[in-house]
C-alpha cells in the first residue's frame, strides 16, 4: 500500500513527530502541503493529513490543500496535535469527503502549547506527544494496515 502523509508541524513540532512515528508503520512518503502537488495523489493508495490545531481547526495550509484537490476516490486518514484534548478532525473529515476520499479514520493526541496565553503559564502538555503518545500513533497505523485491501 503506496502510502502519503501530509503534514504541517509549525512550533515545537508536535505534528512532525506524530507524522513521522505513522510512517515508519506505514512505509510513507512524508510532505509538507507546499511540496505536493495535488494531481501527484493519483500514484498513492492512503494519504494522510495532519497538522497542530489552531483555534479547532487544522492550519490553513492544509485546509488550503484539500480546497485545491480534485474529486478523488482514494482512502485517507486525519490526525492532529493539540494543547487541548479532544478530536478537531471533524470540518476536516466533511472537507475530504466532499472530494470524495473515504476517511478510514482519525488519531488526536496532545502536544506542547505555549501559543499565545499559554505562554505566560509556561505551556501546557509538556513533555507531550511522549512514547505513550507516540505508541498510541504507531497503534493507529498497525490499524490502518489491517485495513488495507491486501490485509483482508
Amino acid at each position: 500500500m503506496k502510502t502519503l502523509i501530509i503534514y504541517k508541524s509549525v512550533h515545537h513540532k508536535n505534528t512532525e513527530k506524530v507524522a513521522r512515528a505513522m510512517a515508519e508503520v506505514l512505509g510513507a512518503r512524508l510532505a509538507q502541503p507546499e511540496e505536493v502537488d495535488p494531481a501527484a495523489l493519483a500514484e498513492y493508495d492512503l494519504i494522510g493529513f495532519g497538522s497542530g490545531i489552531y483555534f479547532s481547526r487544522h492550519h490553513k495550509t492544509i485546509r488550503a490543500f484539500i480546497d485545491r484537490l480534485p474529486a478523488m476516490s482514494k482512502d485517507a486518514f486525519v490526525f492532529s496535535t493539540s494543547g487541548a484534548t479532544g478530536d478537531h478532525s471533524g470540518p476536516l473529515i466533511a472537507k475530504l469527503k466532499g472530494k470524495g476520499l473515504n476517511v478510514k479514520g482519525t488519531f488526536a493526541c496532545t502536544g506542547f502549547d505555549t501559543f499565545g496565553p499559554f505562554r505566560l503559564i509556561g505551556g501546557l502538555q509538556r513533555g507531550h506527544p511522549d512514547e505513550k503518545d507516540l505508541a498510541d500513533a504507531r497503534a493507529f497505523a498497525n490499524g490502518l494496515l489491517k485495513q488495507a485491501p491486501e490485509a483482508q
